[in-house]
């Protein structure tokens, strides 16, 4: 091509760049700016002849790729490019601002050189209004999820003003949006749920998780889980707080109902015994500060087991019920009712004046609780024992106040039932007394510091002994002589009933074998049973046992059992002496009317002697006396097919009164005291004579 042509195509090229809209720019294959519109200058903020001075690399960022711009690279590529060829980039103005562009090259060929016309547009407005657009769906989007989402959330400036709130906290407070703007976030802000106090947290910028109880518009509250979080501007300065909260009541109150399970009875919603203990620290902490006394007042129900085995659980359960009821009603409105478990009851009384006299209103109670309770259509009649101690005086905690009042409890058994005893102090030297006994006598077990005595058991019609009752003995080289009434029942607590019980059965057996040579004829032998024996698995293998070895009959053996035994054992009892009745073995009743006399009771086990309780036998002093009861156990005993048996006779006078009753046998010190065996053969040979 011509010199003069190629001017002339540049001349035609400067004009259509010049008359180009968008800003033109034409560089040589070394990246250099050789041709520029107005709109270039414009655009970039340089003048004409800067912008012939510079690279195309000075129109790009610092730091950007070589292919980010008009880079010669360009040019190893022409044939791949065209004005079509658009891409969105970022060029620099002189100023240092950065101006989004769009660009489109083409390759042109002058006088044999390659150039590239790039057609750059700025499209500032455009990025512009999608960036407006983006952040107009981004808050439409956000906007939707606030509106959607079942979580509370309020905004609020740095002072606490709210300044905003979706739906979802309108209905939770029940407040509409509008009215929420501008109230301070303390109007609806409750404390935390366990917090003594009013008042607001302050608000944190640090994000935690809490429970509140919020109030609403209607003044009620509302259990909440919220967690605050800071808003923060560019340069970090807190600007407000974003409050998100949700309704927690139901979880609260699934958790509130464990917690109740945990801390009170299942059967009676009575506090149970975790709650008592706790609770009673801070009222043994208020009376310190008072100067007052506190009362806990323990109580059984008498002979509970009796309604359960004759009248089914779950009329038992609901005599509970009502006892608890009546306990509740009882009390003032600040002292405390418990159940410990089974029929066991704990009476709290606070804010007692010092010494004051209890005793008559728990007598009053107790006279309370013998009103007929219905209970499915049975009229109950309940009776309590009920044992107390006194804050500070007789415990100085929970649990030795417990302790104690139990201790009294047991002894208001001891001595009849429906009653209340207060501890004393002796009742810790008895109980000491009793483990010291305790430890003598599993001692004296191995030690051979025990024996049997036989008292002789007389026929009143034959005028002859027919049998023997085996009483045991103990002399210890220590204590002395121990009476049985003291022994006999540390071995039933201390766990030695039927280690001692198999030793008294066998020994007596076998002495009886000795007594029987001796006098040339058959004999009868009582032996005492325990209820924890009749209990156990190996009784009756331990009678057969000493049956056999002996070589005794087992209708010469009769065990004696306790009428207690009656009333508070039914099926197993019934079995194991169905057992041995069936193998034999005689059964009496001990002590008959001194407890709970019932001889409904009798029609249902398998019993065939009953023996008179001394008591009543002492009451016969002259041969003109009229014992009701003596005569009334002889005719109703007869009539169910049964002997009867006086114990404790000791005069002629009440020998010949039961003969003319029609009593079968006799015991007592009128005949003889317990003798140790050869002894009792020589006063069976006098008394038969």
């Amino acid at each position: 091509m011509h010199k003069a042509q190629s001017h002339e195509h540049e001349d035609r090229l400067r004009v259509v760049i010049e008359a180009a809209p968008n800003a033109m720019i034409m560089a040589n294959d070394r990246g250099r700016i050789v041709l520029v519109n107005s709109e270039a200058e414009r655009s970039f903020g340089y003048t004409r002849d800067e912008l012939l001075r510079m690279r195309i690399e000075d129109l790009v960022p610092a730091g950007a790729s070589p292919d980010h711009g008009l880079h010669e690279t360009y040019l190893q590529h022409a044939e791949r490019l065209g004005m079509e060829s658009d891409r969105a980039l970022i060029g620099v103005r002189k100023d240092g601002t950065e101006l989004p562009i769009e660009i489109a090259l083409k390759l042109i060929v002058i006088s044999d050189e390659q150039f590239v016309l790039a057609s750059i547009i700025d499209i500032t407005k455009r990025v512009a209004g999608r960036a407006a657009t983006d952040v107009a769906h981004h808050d439409a989007l956000r906007r939707s999820i606030l509106d959607t989402i079942p979580i509370a959330i309020i905004a609020t400036d740095r002072e606490g003003q709210i300044v905003t709130a979706n739906p979802a906290a309108e209905e939770l407070l029940g407040w509409c949006q509008q009215d929420l703007i501008g109230v301070p976030l303390s109007e609806i802000h409750g404390q935390p749920r366990d917090a003594p106090t009013d008042g607001s947290p302050a608000l944190s910028q640090v994000p935690q998780e809490v429970e509140l109880a919020y109030r609403r518009k209607d003044g009620s509250r509302v259990d909440v889980s919220e967690q605050v979080v800071a808003l923060q501007d560019g340069a970090g300065e807190v600007t407000g707080f974003l409050v998100a909260a949700y309704d927690i009541a139901k979880r609260v109150e699934a958790r509130d109902r464990v917690e109740h399970m945990h801390t009170h009875d299942a059967l009676t919603d009575l506090p149970n015994r975790a709650a008592l203990m706790e609770d009673l620290v801070g009222i043994l902490e208020q009376a310190d500060r008072d100067g007052t006394e506190v009362a806990l007042v323990l109580l059984d129900l008498d002979h509970f087991k009796r309604i359960n085995d004759s009248l089914g659980h779950p009329i038992g359960d609901e005599l509970l019920v009502h006892v608890g009821e009546r306990l509740r009603s009882w009390v003032r409105w600040d002292d405390m009712v418990a159940r410990l478990g089974g029929d066991e009851f704990v009476v709290v009384f606070n804010d007692l004046p010092p010494s004051v006299d209890l005793t008559p209103r728990i007598e009053g109670l107790l006279s309370q609780m013998l009103a007929p309770v219905e209970v499915q259509g049975y009229d109950l009649a309940v009776t309590a024992s009920a044992g107390g101690a006194v804050y500070p005086r007789d415990g100085d905690n929970p649990t030795t106040l417990l302790r104690h009042a139990d201790m009294a409890m047991y002894r208001a058994k001891a001595t009849g039932r429906d009653g209340v005893r207060w501890f004393d102090n002796t009742f810790i030297e008895d109980a000491q007394d009793k483990l010291a006994l305790s430890g003598a006598l599993r001692q004296a077990l191995g030690q051979g510091e025990l024996s049997v005595v036989y008292q002789p058991q007389f026929d009143l019609a034959k005028g002859t002994v027919e049998g023997f009752e085996a009483l045991a003995r103990w002399w210890s080289p220590e204590l002395g002589s121990v009476a049985p009434d003291r022994f006999i029942p540390v071995a039933e607590d201390g766990g030695m009933i039927l280690q001692l019980g198999e030793w008294v059965l066998r020994r007596a057996c076998a002495d009886l074998a000795v007594l029987q040579e001796d006098l040339g004829r058959k004999l009868r032998l009582a032996v005492n049973v325990s209820p924890r024996q009749l209990r156990g698995k190996e009784w009756l293998a331990q009678v057969t046992s000493a049956l056999e070895d002996s070589g005794i009959e087992p209708w010469q053996l009769e065990l004696e059992i306790t009428e207690g035994i009656l009333i508070d054992d039914h099926s197993d009892t019934i079995d194991l002496l169905t057992s041995l009745r069936e193998l034999g073995v005689q059964v009496a009743v001990d002590d008959f009317g001194c407890g709970y006399s019932s001889l409904a009771y009798l029609a249902k086990f398998p019993v065939d002697k009953i023996k008179i309780d001394r008591s009543f036998v002492s009451e016969i002093t002259n041969a003109d006396d009229d014992a009701a009861i003596v005569d009334a156990i002889i005719v109703m005993a007869h009539a169910l097919g049964m002997k009867v048996l006086a114990e404790g006779v000791e005069t002629e006078v009440q020998q010949q009164y039961l003969i003319t009753r029609g009593c079968d046998e006799a015991q007592g010190f009128l005949y003889s005291p317990g003798m140790p065996v050869l002894e009792a053969a020589q006063a069976a040979r006098t008394l038969s004579s």
